[in-house]
């Protein structure tokens, strides 16, 4: 693995939801989030579903230097992104993603050539919803120079085809619109789909488990 892997255990991570608040602006009780985690999964994420709690509603939460986190301002349709059938997602109010990878390897390669070296290795994208609550989880992750993509996320069009941007998290420098007081703080942000960056790499997850019926 290229980031630091060791996940708090699923436990901490539901403790960590209700603390924060996001279990019940998700509409869910405590009791629901810590059920979830009762199981045996070691090193996997506990993830809220996305029609519970959007990637608007998670960025402020992310910290890095004590700056909280933020969506670029030509990122207004942040929610519109859905996840790709290579990243789909179970249909369950919170759910699993295994073996986390930030994807280091991947620096400097465009989401169009990433993704099938992603989906080659039996692996699947993160959504920008399931980043973000990795960062949640373990904020150590975001590392300057060393951020990611989350390209499991696409804006389709109404015709069909899919919008060029590609969303990303990475630690901003506090110029142009991003404004001096976000300097060093958690960005949700973008990139063309056929852009390459050396400081951004595609995480990733082997497999998306629904905690219904897993051993507990």
């Amino acid at each position: 693995m290229s980031a630091p892997t060791a996940l708090p255990p699923l436990p901490d991570q539901a403790e960590r939801l209700i603390a924060l608040g996001l279990a019940e602006r998700a509409d869910l009780t405590a009791e629901e989030v810590r059920r979830a985690a009762r199981t045996d999964v070691p090193g996997a994420l506990l993830v809220v579903h996305p029609d519970r709690l959007p990637a608007s509603a998670l960025a402020p939460y992310l910290r890095h230097r004590e700056k909280p986190g933020f969506v670029v301002t030509d990122l207004g349709d942040v929610d519109e992104f859905r996840p790709i059938p290579e990243a789909a997602v179970p249909d369950s109010a919170l759910y699993l993603v295994t073996d986390l990878d930030r994807g280091d390897h991947l620096a400097n390669w465009s989401p169009d050539e990433a993704l099938p070296d992603v989906v080659a290795a039996g692996r699947t994208p993160l959504t920008l919803v399931e980043g973000l609550h990795w960062l949640l989880q373990q904020p150590e992750v975001l590392e300057r120079n060393h951020c990611f993509m989350t390209i499991g996320s696409r804006l389709c069009k109404a015709d069909g085809r899919l919008d060029a941007r590609t969303p990303a998290i990475w630690i901003s420098n506090g110029t142009g619109r991003d404004g001096a007081t976000n300097r060093h703080a958690p960005k949700v942000g973008w990139c063309w789909a056929g852009n390459r960056h050396t400081w951004l790499g595609f995480a990733s997850g082997a497999r998306r488990l629904d905690p219904v019926g897993l051993p507990r």
